[in-house]
């Protein structure tokens, strides 16, 4: 069994590396963008609620994206495990994700951060050339990831695995698969 949370900065690689571990520890990569994309393309109620909040250009609620979680979690491929990716965002997201997981009688493993410096994400970012992509945007990201994000780094201190994530997509995924069975 193998419950993994993914945490990084925009840039830092989590996608990709996401793509790789689910595929190499035989669990589904569950992506809160693909969760949104699924709900709305599905034209679900959840998916109506967050096609309102992206349209009128505003932050998914946490609600929201608890109730596509615990939904996503309880489907039966996710029972023996799972690779979050997006969520939790902060610590009140960690709490709900808790909550869940200890319904369910189980709970996280490992919480793996890809750490890079900042200025090598805003290079790879802007060399990606997205119309999103500019350098004052990325910064703001970055700044978010900071104030919102990287909080969760104490809340799953016991479950922490800080990996460097420059190199290869290759040496990144080998680093966070031996430290995962390390630990476990």
């Amino acid at each position: 069994m193998t419950r993994v949370v993914l945490v990084g900065p925009p840039g830092a690689g989590k996608g990709t590396q996401a793509t790789a571990l689910s595929h190499k520890l035989g669990v589904p990569h569950i992506s809160t963008g693909d969760l949104f994309r699924a709900h709305i393309a599905n034209n679900t109620e959840l998916g109506q609620d967050v096609k309102r909040y992206l349209d009128s250009g505003q932050l998914v609620p946490d609600e929201v994206t608890n109730e596509m979680v615990r939904e996503r979690l309880a489907q039966p491929d996710a029972v023996d495990g799972f690779l979050l990716d997006g969520f939790p965002r902060n610590v009140g997201q960690a709490a709900v994700l808790g909550e869940i997981l200890s319904a369910a009688d189980t709970k996280i493993d490992a919480v793996v951060e890809f750490r890079i410096d900042e200025e090598v994400v805003v290079e790879r970012l802007l060399a990606r050339g997205r119309d999103d992509d500019n350098e004052s945007v990325i910064r703001h990201r970055q700044q978010v990831y900071r104030s919102e994000t990287a909080p969760l780094l104490d809340y799953y201190a016991d479950v922490l695995i800080t990996i460097d994530a420059v190199g290869d997509v290759d040496q990144i995924t080998g680093r966070v698969l031996d430290s995962i069975r390390a630990r476990t």
